[in-house]
């Protein structure tokens, strides 16, 4: 069997524009923008959003909304709407809201989490275990975000054994799934495809998805590298929104835009609608006042406007 016998037919997206796009922008967005923002995401097809944050407004003003984002949002049927709970507060904040799942973070330098969250690697999932226990009790899916799985801007390269680590902390605690993160966009192909691997250790292809940053322009390629092996979700961001605060210059995510695409282009499934996902990313990026950071929505609008 080769590798690209096990590309999937079909690929679920969780577009995390609402939240990990918008969370480091330093011009407020009013509540309202941001839930028409979701609603355009969810009109264009996608059936998973990341629409906030609990976290304190002190260290993240923008997602300061987050109840009268969540209260907002006419739900559609067949959508998961999550959300970010970076400790037992933040859970308890976010409950009233209904969430469908809520992230909880992890990261598999030590250093990062050193410098991002205060406390090592084991101490931050020990942190997580109530939070998660509360969530599977409540009826709440659970995700887990392993930040640096490729590289950190402190550490540089990340052995896959890191990654297996915390793979293997997630799974005690109970969660469900785990999104494999190159957060500050260094990887490439074999090194996503062994980070991938690592955390095939512990979690079914099925419970894997991939997050790739784009800042040197190898997202899709390790896109194509992570569908080679059979993992069928991934995470990305409506005209590219985002950007790693810990890594000079870095673009962000991976614009949901290019890489829907690139599936389809693929013949696999997404059930996104092309047009109206570029319509949303066109409203939100005229909204902060700047052109989509995506090659197919610019190719698309410029195609409109000749």
């Amino acid at each position: 069997m080769t590798l690209s016998s096990l590309i999937p037919s079909r690929v679920k997206i969780v577009d995390v524009g609402p939240r990990d796009g918008l969370q480091n922008e330093k011009t407020p967005v009013p509540a309202s923008v941001k839930i028409e923002l979701v609603h355009r995401l969810q009109a264009a097809g996608l059936k998973e959003i990341e629409v906030t944050s609990f976290v304190s407004p002190k260290w993240v003003p923008q997602m300061g909304d987050n109840t009268e984002v969540m209260a907002g949002i006419a739900r559609q049927p067949g959508v998961v709407y999550s959300v970010l709970t970076p400790n037992m507060k933040g859970f308890e904040a976010a409950l009233p809201s209904k969430p469908d799942e809520i992230v909880v973070f992890g990261a598999a330098s030590e250093a990062f989490s050193q410098k991002n969250i205060n406390c090592s690697i084991a101490e931050s999932i020990e942190r997580f275990a109530p939070v998660v226990e509360a969530a599977l009790a409540a009826g709440i899916a659970v995700r887990g975000a392993m930040s640096c799985t490729v590289g950190c801007p402190y550490e540089g390269e990340i052995a896959p054994e890191r990654v297996a680590y915390l793979a293997g902390l997630m799974k005690q605690i109970g969660v469900q799934r785990v999104d494999v993160a190159d957060t500050i966009g260094v990887g490439t192909p074999r090194k996503v495809q062994a980070a991938i691997a690592a955390t095939l250790q512990h979690y079914s292809v099925d419970h894997v998805s991939g997050h790739f940053h784009d800042t040197y322009g190898q997202a899709l390629s390790n896109t194509l590298a992570a569908l080679e092996m059979g993992v069928w979700n991934f995470q990305s961001s409506v005209a590219g929104l985002g950007g790693c605060p810990y890594a000079k210059g870095a673009t962000g995510n991976v614009s949901t835009e290019d890489l829907v695409y690139l599936l389809q282009g693929m013949g696999i499934e997404t059930g996104i609608d092309l047009d109206k996902l570029v319509d949303a990313g066109a409203y939100i990026s005229e909204f902060l006042g700047r052109k989509p950071n995506s090659r197919v929505a610019t190719a698309i609008l410029n195609k409109r406007a000749g």
